[in-house]
């Protein structure tokens, strides 16, 4: 069965980073009690000329320019995302304009918040399959500023804004295993639209709870899905949402923490942006390496979980 391959990321942050140190001025919390409790040092949001299209775009176009694709040869685009500017048209509607992709190949958003961008992939894998496509672009991204209480010193020092990208190669000798699931649940929720603002509500101790089952659940999932152990892993790739949570599915795992990437100190909780803005800081930093074995874990809000056992195929930073 043909699998997925990533061939290149791309991300985009906003230009303005926020600090702990300036939070605590707006609501009652300070550098320590935030970096403590999450390992959160700041995060970013939008300015007035910046929102989750201009993010998407320029991850995306990123990504794109470093796959040494042309536009044409995208057989599909896949956006993941809770924040969108539009309910309609979607966030991978926008991108494929500004991008000049084809117009004969499916485009489509998916909410699976946290999970989203690995659900991407999943369907984006489907699509391949589907129309006989080679190459996808998947997207995570999220302008979640715009939906925070700012008096709520629970949840407005979590998330922050931005987006990730990555193109992938539909192969035969691809290496991939996915394994998705989802259990309703409100203890992460926004409401829809309506005449008040829309706000990120939370119960952070259950939360909590599920993410340290749904690490461990699925990294054993896809472990035993392929026959690995983490030894044939070379980076373990969680939703970036609290130190504390990945750090305490290590030890549960009893596994190597230096496998376990982590950039949530300096981008925050970014949902579905999560894991691609990982992924491509990885690669940026010169960690990623080609022929590496990636093993992805999303989890949030739906309640949703997602693992993914993906490949990189591009060049490393340094090559």
């Amino acid at each position: 069965m043909k699998g997925l391959q990533i061939l290149s990321t791309g991300g985009a942050l906003p230009a303005r980073a926020v600090t702990n140190d300036e939070l605590s001025r707006r609501v009652d919390t300070s550098d320590e009690w935030i970096t403590t409790r999450t390992g959160i040092r700041q995060r970013y949001f939008c300015g007035p000329d910046e929102s989750a299209t201009t993010l998407a775009v320029a991850a995306a176009r990123q990504a794109l320019e470093r796959s040494g694709l042309a536009p044409a040869e995208i057989g599909c685009c896949v956006c993941a995302t809770l924040s969108a500017d539009y309910a309609s048209p979607s966030m991978a509607c926008l991108v494929q304009a500004e991008l000049g992709l084809p117009e004969d190949i499916p485009v489509l958003d998916v909410n699976a918040a946290c999970s989203g961008f690995l659900y991407g992939a999943a369907v984006a894998r489907g699509l391949l399959a589907a129309t006989g496509g080679r190459y996808a672009l998947v997207i995570g991204c999220e302008q979640l500023s715009r939906l925070l209480d700012m008096d709520d010193r629970s949840t407005c020092v979590l998330f922050g804004d931005g987006a990730g990208a990555a193109v992938f190669e539909m192969s035969e000798s691809a290496p991939f295993a996915a394994l998705l699931g989802a259990r309703g649940d409100k203890a992460i929720q926004v409401e829809g639209p309506g005449p008040l603002p829309s706000h990120i509500q939370m119960d952070g101790k259950a939360v909590f709870r599920f993410a340290v089952d749904a690490i461990p659940k699925c990294v054993d999932g896809i472990l035993a899905q392929t026959g690995l152990t983490l030894d044939g892993v070379d980076w373990v790739v969680c939703h970036q949402a609290n130190e504390r949570i990945i750090d305490h599915c290590v030890k549960k795992l009893n596994a190597p923490a230096e496998k376990f990437f982590k950039n949530l100190a300096r981008t925050g909780n970014t949902s579905a942006a999560s894991i691609p803005l990982a992924l491509n800081e990885l690669y940026e930093s010169g960690q990623l390496r080609h022929g590496q074995t990636l093993l992805c874990v999303g989890f949030g809000g739906g309640l949703t979980w997602a693992g993914a056992l993906l490949t990189y195929q591009g060049k490393g930073n340094a090559e």
